[in-house]
């Protein structure tokens, strides 16, 4: 069965934006664009709501900016052809290789994961992940700590009223001082009792 997975870049106290929207500090260096180049390789759909596909919009377009070095331009290669769902009560249409879903999260992931295909379900912003995270449907949190506190803003995960036992699978410090994080949902809890939080 394919993988969920939640990764994004978050903030040493806990958020993804700063409280005032700024989002800079998650801008990777060379070695860190390589590690993420090489992580979305891994996926197979990449599931995200509103905000999250209007700021990757760019990238529908960027290999048309030549201004863009080749690791830019590889990024995109990989980006642009990628399937994307996106979850949505206000936007009427979408671009690119992208497919439009106004509910549903659940159906949505329990079908692609029950579908035939290869790589990863990537979830990709907070408020989306965290409606899996109460439904017990990420299988692995892969959080890139970066050396800064925000003082609030965007949580990487909302708070739920629900304890989940993780997993260190993987850790790998780059120079920058970014810390990836990859935890795996405990293998000792079947898909029903975390779904209940117990």
């Amino acid at each position: 069965m394919r993988r969920v997975t939640y990764s994004m870049g978050v903030s040493l106290d806990g958020y993804i934006v700063g409280p005032d929207g700024d989002f800079d500090w998650t801008e990777p260096d060379e070695e860190l664009f390589r590690f993420v180049t090489d992580e979305i390789r891994e996926v197979g759909v990449h599931l995200m709501g509103r905000r999250l596909y209007e700021t990757m919009l760019y990238w529908e377009t960027a290999d048309q900016d030549p201004s863009l070095d080749a690791s830019m331009l590889e990024w995109a290669a990989i980006w642009k052809p990628l399937p994307k769902v996106v979850f949505s009560t206000t936007l009427s249409a979408v671009r690119g290789n992208a497919r439009l879903v106004s509910g549903g999260l659940t159906e949505e992931i329990e079908r692609l994961r029950a579908e035939p295909g290869e790589g990863d379900i990537a979830i990709g912003g907070a408020t989306l992940a965290a409606e899996a995270a109460a439904s017990g449907l990420i299988d692995e949190y892969r959080p890139r700590v970066h050396p800064v506190l925000v003082g609030g803003g965007i949580p990487f995960l909302p708070r739920h009223e629900r304890r989940m036992d993780l997993e260190l699978v993987e850790t790998r410090t780059f120079n920058s001082g970014v810390v990836h994080l990859r935890y795996r949902v405990a293998a000792s809890l079947g898909r029903t009792d975390r779904r209940r939080g117990q």
